[in-house]
């Protein structure tokens, strides 16, 4: 195929995976890492300049997704759906579970990285919800 016409992209691979950029947007594919299981979730993280679209392409996934200054004081947790559409909002700390078998195809910025992105590390509470909440599914 003519890659002026239609760039055709795939990633099977572990962890996170940026396929097509265009002027300021990119779309990639983030799947299964061991970092990203429940036990081994130590971080959640935040784009201070821009929104973030997370699609669960296949498996199971929970987002979760929390406020707070400097660092996260409230966690919710979202089954995702495959196919629905989840736009993390700026300043939204966040961070996905995933099954073994999952897939989730994310929208951002091109330029979305650590060097504009923030981080803050879980308290052991937080770190016990996410287990708990993934593995009473």
């Amino acid at each position: 195929m003519n890659e002026k016409l239609v760039e055709v992209r795939t990633y099977t691979g572990p962890g996170f995976r940026p396929l097509v950029f265009f002027n300021l947007w990119r779309v990639a594919v983030l799947n299964y890492s061991k970092e990203l299981e429940p036990a081994n979730i130590c971080k959640v993280e935040r784009h201070p300049e821009t929104d973030e679209v997370f699609v669960l392409l296949r498996g199971q996934g929970t987002l979760f997704v929390g406020a707070g200054e400097p660092e996260i004081e409230s966690l919710e947790a979202l089954e995702m759906e495959p196919g629905v559409i989840y736009n993390v909002k700026p300043l939204t700390w966040h961070t996905i579970a995933m099954s073994r078998d999952a897939s989730v195809l994310i929208v951002e910025n091109a330029d979305t990285g650590e060097h504009n992105s923030q981080f803050c590390q879980l308290r052991p509470e937080q770190k016990r919800l996410i287990v708990k909440r993934v593995t009473r599914k």
